[in-house]
């Protein structure tokens, strides 16, 4: 179910039948929302939505080579996987998200620390996944990022 690729269009060309329409409606919202400064690359093998090298020169700590995570989106085998960090990293921000999803979805919210697992493709809250991503610009981040790694 895993979408292959080495870039953003092969990626978002290469899904499932079954689910690429919700896939590329996710990405497309996604990409309409996110904050100046955000760009889709591949990230870690996967369709990433980073801080790319030219705004944050030294990349993700983790692997400076990669640009610094800041969501992501995945076809796993039974779910669309979105992954934010600023949710997993802002416990404000995860309160607001919790507390907003039941407004947009009758599915249970399916979440990890920083993945929403999303298993009924007719049902992704897009409106609310728009939402999220302009609550947070790219300085917010880069600073909340930067706070973290202090710790």
């Amino acid at each position: 179910m895993k979408a292959s690729g080495n870039t953003v269009d092969e990626i978002l060309n290469n899904l499932p039948e079954d689910r690429a329409e919700a896939f590329n409606n996710l990405h497309n919202v996604i990409v309409q929302n996110l904050p100046k400064g955000f760009e889709a690359a591949i990230s870690y093998g996967g369709l990433g939505y980073v801080v790319p090298h030219t705004v944050y020169p030294a990349g993700y700590h983790c692997k400076p080579i990669e640009p610094l995570p800041f969501a992501g989106l995945a076809s796993q085998k039974n779910s669309i996987n979105f992954y934010h960090m600023g949710i997993y990293s802002d416990p404000e921000l995860l309160e607001w998200f919790v507390a907003e999803y039941p407004k947009h979805s009758k599915q249970k919210l399916d979440m990890g620390k920083s993945c929403i697992r999303f298993k009924k493709f007719d049902q992704i809250p897009n409106e609310l996944i728009g939402e999220l991503m302009q609550k947070m610009t790219v300085k917010q981040w880069v600073d909340l990022y930067e706070s973290k790694l202090k710790k």
